[in-house]
Parts: C-alpha cells; structure tokens; sequence
C-alpha cells in the first residue's frame, strides 16, 4: 500500500462527515416494485447511482431481482463491467468513438435516428440496440414521420447481421403524475412503433416504456421492462413506500457562545436576537449542501433539530444550538430517513426549490461513502 492509499483509508477511518448508504433498503425497493408490477426491472445506475455508488448499489439491486442495469455515459457502463457486473446494460449517450469498446464489453446502446445506427453498424462488433421512438418527451428518439425507415433500416441491417434489435422503448413525460392520461397516449404512440416495428420484421425481446412513477400509475403489461431510477433510492413518487438508502453524517466541527447583535458567517445575514451558542459542520456547497436552502434548513443533533443560520459556505455552514450543551465531535445528521426526527433529503429539496435526485446527486466526492447492511 503506498502513502497515499494509506492517507485515503486512515481520512475515511476518522472523517467528519460520509454518505452512508443502507444497501438492504436497495434490495428493499427492488422487491418492492417486483412484488407490485409483473415486469422485469431495469435499475438505473446512472449519475454514480444518483449518488450512492454504482457498483455496490447495482450489485444490491442485481441481488434483489433486477434483471437489467440503465446508465447514461460510457464510462459509467465501463465501470460496472469492471466491478463484475454481468447482467445487459443498456446506455443511451454514449459518442460514437467510444462504440467498440461498448461492442466489445457487450453494452446495449439506444439508437435514434439512421445516421446514429448506420454509425453503429460502422463497428466492426456487433451491437445490440434499443430503437428509442419519441412518444411525447421530446428529447432523444425518433420522430414518429421517420420511425418507419427507422425501423425498417434496422430491419436491413439485421438480416445482415450486422446489429441486433433487442428493445423498444421510449420515456414518459409525466410519469409522475397520478391521472396518467399523458402517459396513456405515449403507451398508445409506443404501442403504434412497436407493431409498425414488427410490421418491418424486427422481434425485440424487450419493450419499455415505463420509470419509477410510471410503473406505478401506468398499465402496461405488453411492456417487459421498468427502469426503477427514484424509487430504487427511495424516493417516494406513488405512495408505495419505498425506503430512502442515504444519511448524510458529520460531526460538529467547532462550537461557541456568540451574544445578541452578533452576526454570523458571510455579510451577517444572519444577527443573533439572543445570547445562544452556535456550532460548524464541515459541510458545504462543494459537498452539495445546497445555499439557497438557508433560510429553512435545519440538521439534528442530540435529538433536536439546529437551524442552518447565516450563508451556507463552500466547505461549512453553522447551525444555532440554543442553549443546548454540544461539544465538538457532536453526531450531526444532515439527512436521513426521518424516523427519528431528522430531516429528509425530500425536505432538503423543498427548502432548496428541487428535487430529491438532485440533493442526492450533488452530494460531491469530498464526502466519503460507507456501506452497511441494515440501518434503522
């Protein structure tokens, strides 16, 4: 071990703050979702698995059921080929100098348009595809007027044996969204593709439509595949319960005694209206703590919820711990499950103006990831 890898475990071993992520509660929602819906599952693993860790995570979920592994970048598929990962993965953004290594460690890749799968068929390996039809959302995929020669291009180049079409899908606009009626028609236009796709001679073995949310709200049991992004970290679009995976974990860095007119932290935004004693977390916008989430916030500590006052700095921010007697070294959760009082990723996000996937996300890479079984 050199001096560096050293310094690395012995800073994990003694950190003020680390993400600490419960992979049974991944292996949780997993089951979850296979024990509501009858199709398979595809777990999406993109964004370092929203934050969590790619690998330990889609090991937990590939454990649980999943029978499919989604990522958006190249290098993201790499990673999880090379931590031992053997199920299909399928990527949809990927350049295309980087599709003979994708061939070559068997990577489906989402196609849109012709130019994009005669780009493909280019490689020498041949690939797996997913022809993605643009259902509603309007990003990638293909517009309906060209799915026909699409489809029928990829028709050609199959019998050639130059590429293989093994899915269909497209992704939901409003999937979160409890009346479905836009998910609806999107299933009707993919429903459309997938029969003129047939009509042209292509036998995918997999149809997919549906995310988290719409697994939930949307009956599709021609579709053979859900990608469970949201809810496999447990973030609860439907109501089905599923558990958050993440705790976001520090410790008081600092504590003291400040006294009525006194300010806090950059430009005083904050004047105490009372002698209190205020405390550090060594935590700040660089570790995704979002700043514009001050005027709400708060973290929990001894049971008792803080208030972030002052502005949220790059590498810290203080809390007001009243005239409660907290030392350095202090627990602090900034985020947990909130079952025992904490706050929630999901409160994090409302007082930021977002979302629970970019809280998770931006937790950066200062912040040291643990991993255990089981917390409660």
């Amino acid at each position: 071990m050199n001096l560096v890898q050293s310094l690395d475990r012995r800073a994990v071993r003694g950190t003020l703050s680390e993400a600490v992520v419960d992979l049974s509660a991944i292996r949780d929602n997993v089951r979850t979702f296979r024990r509501l819906i009858p199709q398979d599952v595809l777990a999406v693993v993109k964004a370092d698995a929203f934050g969590h860790g790619a690998v330990p995570v889609a090991r937990a979920a590939v454990e649980a059921g999943a029978t499919w592994l989604g990522v958006a970048r190249t290098d993201e598929a790499l990673r999880l080929r090379a931590g031992g990962l053997t199920v299909p993965i399928l990527t949809w953004l990927y350049d295309a100098a980087e599709l003979m290594l994708l061939g070559d460690l068997d990577v489906d890749v989402s196609v849109s348009t012709v130019a994009e799968l005669q780009r493909v068929v280019s490689i020498p390996s041949v690939h797996n595809v997913h022809l993605k039809l643009d259902t509603g959302l309007h990003r990638a995929g293909s517009a309906p007027d060209q799915w026909i020669e699409l489809t029928r291009a990829a028709a050609h180049y199959e019998a050639l044996g130059a590429v293989a079409v093994r899915g269909i899908w497209s992704h939901l606009s409003h999937g979160d969204s409890p009346e479905a009626l836009q998910s609806r028609r999107q299933l009707q236009l993919l429903r459309t593709g997938v029969s003129l796709a047939r009509r042209a001679g292509l036998r995918p073995s997999v149809v997919h439509l549906a995310n988290s949310a719409g697994a939930i709200t949307l009956d599709a049991p021609d579709c053979d595949l859900v990608r469970i992004g949201a809810g496999l970290y447990g973030i609860d679009e439907t109501g089905i319960g599923p558990r958050p995976a993440m705790r976001l974990m520090s410790k008081l860095a600092q504590v003291r005694r400040i006294r009525a007119g006194e300010g806090v932290s950059y430009g005083h935004d904050y004047i105490a209206d009372r002698d209190t004693t205020v405390a550090l977390v060594p935590l700040g916008y660089a570790d995704g703590i979002p700043r514009v989430a001050v005027r709400e916030a708060s973290v929990l500590s001894r049971g008792v919820r803080m208030p972030v006052i002052g502005r949220i700095a790059m590498d810290q921010f203080v809390v007001d711990a009243g005239d409660l007697a907290v030392e350095p070294g202090e627990p602090v959760t900034v985020f947990g499950d909130g079952s025992d009082g904490a706050p929630t990723a999901l409160d994090w996000a409302e007082w930021a103006g977002t979302i629970p996937h970019d809280i998770y996300c931006g937790i950066g890479s200062r912040v040291p990831r643990r991993y255990e079984e089981g917390i409660q």
